[in-house]
């Protein structure tokens, strides 16, 4: 087991990683910018080193500094949270290199699955369904129209290097397709270095459901089964529930063993997350894979009451997983806490919290980096909290979610607490009756505190 682990990550995920280190008796080392000098990950770890100035680039992305860190606390393991370099197979491979374990797969794993029109070819090869589509990049708009044509419209422009939505276009005909094609490109260039674009069908009333999985050094691969993750805001996640309400046991096991699949199709290490579309028909397709831990874990981690950090954690230091699937014994839902202003157009709002009280009782857990008096960050993402409810059913898990969002008191910035709020009284949600177009007619007006 190791001895010390550097988090070279920030908030809430810094903090929850230096938990599950603390119970398992590993020391932790916190890496910050100065603008996360008061975070709670600082304060908590038994090392914190700052690595720069607040921006990202010059800090939390900047690998020479955040590898001297590692150096100079004398770590023998470095775990990357998600986001910012989690996914980054040059920063695995440089830790490979320097004699530190990644908490992670390997870069040549993460390569493989980072590339999305790459990831398509493995999944098609392991027998995993996915989208028809384009058979690698797009040489132009006239190969895109032809493609276009032979699937069908609509269909969706995707950057292969894509993420957060950016890079995307729904075409609906071919007159269209030009001009989607020009600014999806250009779009991508500016938010991933690469214009590469491809073209699947796009699947309609679709539903974002996504499969955990855990594989260990040697060659076992197992699935912890779904999360729902279809309330989602410009391909942003705002609410994740599992198990999912569309799901049946017939579904579970189908999509499921394709999980696996496509985990062994790379012999994939540690945790990560199979990202599946299903259609109003319940037919599904791979759309990525997420080679990370993710913001969502803590609702697997709920229905399976099983340590995700812990059991990566076990898995990079070679221990074997059980070797059997995990399955839904309760139902959990996490709702997203952004410093966003909802009727604003969930524009960002950092600034100080001035009053800060979390909600608590029986199955109510709250994973959180700020308190009262702490500063959010301009320079980072809006997430300040995570608010996860367990219980027997899932309208039970709904009514003590809207008890809870009651009793969550955040002052001094705006938050998406009255979004929650209001979508936990929405007639269709409460019915498991939505797909990933849902807020396209969710009515804000219903957001007032």
């Amino acid at each position: 087991m190791f001895n010390k682990i550097l988090i070279a990550n920030r908030g809430e995920i810094a903090l929850r990683i230096i938990r599950t280190c603390k119970e398992m008796g590993i020391k932790t080392v916190a890496i910050y910018s100065k603008a996360d000098a008061e975070s709670l990950h600082v304060r908590f770890a038994d090392e914190a080193v700052c690595i720069g100035p607040p921006v990202s680039s010059e800090s939390y992305l900047n690998i020479p500094r955040i590898m001297a860190a590692v150096e100079i606390t004398n770590a023998d393991a470095v775990h990357p949270g998600y986001g910012f370099l989690a996914e980054n197979a040059n920063f695995s491979e440089i830790c490979k290199q320097s004699g530190v374990k990644f908490i992670g797969p390997t870069a040549e794993m993460i390569s493989k699955m980072g590339d999305k029109v790459t990831a398509k070819d493995t999944m098609i090869k392991a027998g995993v369904p996915v989208v028809p589509g384009s058979e690698g990049l797009l040489k132009d708009v006239k190969q895109g129209t032809k493609v276009a044509k032979q699937i069908g419209y609509p269909v969706m422009l995707k950057a292969t290097a894509g993420g957060g939505g950016k890079g995307m276009r729904i075409v609906q005909n071919e007159g269209e397709f030009e001009d989607a094609w020009n600014s999806a490109r250009k779009e991508a260039k500016a938010a991933f270095g690469n214009d590469g674009i491809y073209v699947e069908k796009f699947v309609e009333e679709p539903r974002h459901i996504e499969f955990q999985i855990i594989g260990d050094q040697y060659g076992n691969v197992i699935h912890l089964s779904e999360r729902d993750c279809s309330i989602q805001r410009r391909h942003q996640k705002l609410v994740e529930e599992s198990p999912s309400p569309f799901m049946t046991p017939e579904l579970r096991e189908k999509m499921g063993d394709a999980a696996i699949k496509a985990g062994k199709s790379i012999n994939y290490e540690g945790v990560g997350t199979i990202e599946f579309l299903v259609d109003k028909y319940r037919n599904f397709y791979f759309m990525e894979m997420n080679t990370r831990i993710q913001v969502e874990h803590p609702v697997t981690e709920e229905v399976i009451d099983h340590d995700l950090i812990k059991e990566q954690i076990k898995v990079a230091a070679g221990i074997p997983i059980s070797g059997k699937n995990y399955y839904p014994t309760m139902h959990a839902m996490e709702c997203r806490i952004n410093a966003e202003d909802v009727m604003n157009g969930f524009r960002p709002s950092p600034g100080k919290i001035t009053s800060f009280h979390s909600p608590k009782g029986h199955g109510v857990r709250v994973d959180t980096h700020v308190y009262a008096g702490y500063s959010v960050p301009p320079f980072y993402d809006s997430m300040i909290a995570k608010l996860i409810c367990k219980a027997q059913t899932r309208e039970e898990c709904i009514k003590k979610m809207q008890r809870a969002l009651d009793e969550f008191i955040i002052e001094g910035i705006k938050t998406t607490v009255p979004f929650h709020k209001a979508l936990m009284k929405n007639e269709a949600f409460r019915a498991g009756n939505f797909n990933t177009g849902f807020m396209n007619t969710f009515n804000l007006e219903d957001c007032v505190d």
